[in-house]
């Protein structure tokens, strides 16, 4: 026997299948500094409670376009939420577990640590770098290499704040740099800050551009990019219409033989059309043909027995042979 469903039932159920209708889209942005609020994503939620403390994936080549960086995973996390737009922080990054273990092999040298820096603006940051040697070496050189590695990273970060860092890790200064203060000890196949971890952040800058600014300056560009899909839409659509043009001075141009004509009266038309070049004026070099109509053009052709058809490029370049 079949269980029969109260309407409060009924009524619940109903509500529960509401709730997608209550939800919206919120725009994901990176931080204030140092991406000046970029569009990264796109999130759905309830309310804004919902969307804090979300954290948001994306590769370093969606981020930024750099094809050799497609292995580094940045990540975000919501922090704040005005109106449709959700406002993020840096929390890190690491390397896909793919791509390292590719960069070890047997007989490489692997030189790793963790190392705790604080930035300037007062920003706890945990970062691990990773170093690839050309061969295996000792235990005493990778030490070496692993306390000038560590003694670099703190003296960057003490005189950088947490968004020069966040640049210096993206682009590469800061591998670069610990390539060359380590190169000097052993060869170095590969350096890479492997991972990095927000453990603490510190003061927040307020200098840069608002959020009002930033929404102005994207509806400026979408007005620019709209402006001109429709100034090429309208180039566009003039010469097409340019052509039909040209088509229909050619349809108006060409001689109609009735069907009720004679044979004799189209065979002499044809006779006429084929009649040697030296009884038409010639066409003179210094002749303006581009100052000519379409039809004076043809009539050239016709007396030169050369085929009529054709746009009027066509027909001049016809000409000039």
């Amino acid at each position: 026997m079949a269980k029969k469903i109260s309407a409060k039932a009924r009524a619940a159920a109903r509500k529960q299948r509401d709730k997608w209708k209550m939800k919206r889209w919120y725009t994901i942005r990176a931080p204030r500094h140092p991406w000046d609020f970029k569009r990264i994503g796109e999130t759905i939620g309830e309310s804004d409670e919902h969307i804090i403390g979300r954290v948001y994936e994306m590769t370093q080549q969606e981020f930024d376009g750099n094809f050799s960086k497609m292995h580094v995973v940045m990540r975000f996390r919501v922090t704040e939420c005005v109106g449709q737009d959700a406002l993020t922080t840096f929390i890190g990054h690491h390397h896909q577990t793919d791509h390292t273990r590719r960069q070890i092999r047997r007989y490489r040298g692997k030189v790793d640590d963790v190392v705790d820096v604080v930035t300037t603006d007062g920003y706890l940051v945990r970062m691990k770098p990773l170093i690839i040697t050309q061969q295996r070496v000792q235990t005493s050189v990778k030490q070496d290499m692993r306390t000038r590695t560590r003694d670099l990273i703190i003296a960057f970060a003490a005189k950088n704040t947490f968004a020069d860092m966040q640049r210096a890790l993206l682009d590469g200064k800061l591998e670069d740099e610990i390539e060359k203060a380590v190169k000097s000890i052993y060869p170095v196949r590969s350096v890479a800050i492997r991972k990095s971890q927000l453990l603490q952040e510190g003061v927040v800058a307020s200098d840069g551009p608002t959020l009002d600014e930033i929404h102005a300056q994207e509806e400026r560009q979408a007005a620019e990019m709209k402006a001109k899909k429709a100034a090429a839409l309208a180039a566009a659509m003039a010469e097409e219409a340019g052509e039909f043009v040209d088509d229909d001075e050619e349809d108006e141009d060409q001689p109609e033989v009735s069907e009720e004509a004679p044979v004799e009266e189209a065979a002499a038309e044809s006779a006429e059309e084929e009649a040697p070049a030296e009884e038409a004026p010639a066409a003179s070099d210094d002749m303006d043909y581009s100052s000519m109509t379409v039809a004076e053009l043809k009539e050239l052709l016709k007396a030169a027995g050369k085929p009529v058809s054709g746009k009027k490029a066509d027909l001049i370049a016809r000409l000039n042979e």
